[in-house]
């Protein structure tokens, strides 16, 4: 994931919502405007709550057996979804923040550390559980409102 993707769905797909949607917002809301971008059924097996022992992984896109040849990823994405009032910002102050000093609000980084640690977790189980050698990354997303997108990628220590 490039931060491009991110720009594009903070100045293009996060415009079409309007603050009443805000009510019903949550981590699904972000996880299906990802889903519907990413989306590629071709080359990727893609699944939104797989199950990997007694957890969900929100997001796994699993490279097609047919391709695996291919220099390409599977990835598993954990989606976090911060509301306004959790970071005592509004939207217009959110712009104006560099990604570093986004990154350094506490509960961003509360985010990002709760999504790490579970997608470690899941790729453990998903490595258990696949019979094909998977290349995975694992993609930390966190949304502040329609307004701001923080992504990571994740790595065993």
């Amino acid at each position: 994931m490039q931060p491009v993707f991110c720009d594009f769905v903070e100045q293009r797909y996060f415009k079409v919502f309007a603050n009443r949607d805000y009510l019903t917002a949550n981590e699904l809301t972000i996880k299906t405007a990802f889903a519907t971008i990413l989306f590629n059924d071709v080359w990727y097996m893609m699944d939104s709550e797989t199950p990997l022992e007694r957890r969900f992984a929100d997001l796994t896109l699993l490279i097609r057996s047919d391709f695996r040849h291919l220099p390409l990823y599977d990835f598993i994405i954990e989606f976090k979804y911060l509301k306004l009032s959790d970071v005592n910002l509004s939207g217009a102050e959110l712009k104006k923040l560099s990604i570093t000093e986004l990154e350094a609000l506490k509960p961003v980084k509360a985010k990002l550390k709760e999504s790490k640690l579970q997608l470690l977790d899941y790729q453990s189980g998903l490595e258990e559980k696949s019979d094909d050698e998977l290349k995975l990354q694992l993609i930390s997303v966190v949304a502040v409102g329609f307004d701001r997108v923080v992504w990571r990628t994740v790595s065993k220590p």
